[in-house]
């Protein structure tokens, strides 16, 4: 069975955000260990190398893509533990992402925003991301990670069409 995706696509005055929830029944802490420390993100995303801050450039390894490639990623803001802003460039464009972390009683929610100077890009990245996101979820959990063709192209339709909202 595929898993459902959750995400949404609103309007901006320069694009779309792509935006996603997961929730952890976990303290912030933890989960924000789970986002930007180097061992934890190697479980879910790939390993970063370099010296982390606001204004400063990491290294961050694509591990599960194909060839798991190195890109530069630059920090523009990280406020521990509730937010981390990030931007890079590669081959595929320009990505502008956002982590937001709130504590909620005895779970954490994590809110993840795709800044999209083109909507339809969330076509592409929506599927994607969802996948990025339930391996983390799956990493913490200690359970089997997903696999990337249970996303895509299963879930493309719906980030071209149903995950629209107006805003």
């Amino acid at each position: 069975m595929s898993p459902r995706p959750t995400g949404r696509v609103r309007s901006t005055a320069t694009g779309a955000d792509l935006v996603i929830t997961r929730s952890f029944r976990a303290p912030i802490e933890d989960v924000w260990q789970s986002v930007t420390a180097s061992e934890s993100t190697a479980r879910w995303i790939g390993p970063w190398e370099g010296e982390a801050g606001p204004g400063k450039t990491v290294r961050l390894q694509m591990a599960f893509e194909q060839g798991a490639p190195w890109c530069d990623v630059s920090i523009d803001t990280c406020e521990p533990p509730r937010r981390l802003a990030v931007s890079a460039k590669d081959d595929h464009g320009e990505w502008r992402l956002e982590l937001s972390l709130a504590a909620k009683g005895e779970t954490t929610e994590l809110t993840f925003i795709q800044r999209l100077a083109d909507p339809a890009l969330a076509g592409d990245v929506g599927p994607g991301w969802e996948y990025y996101l339930d391996m983390l979820v799956a990493s913490r959990l200690g359970e089997p990670l997903p696999s990337f063709a249970d996303y895509y192209p299963a879930q493309r339709d719906y980030y071209l069409g149903d995950a629209r909202t107006p805003c």
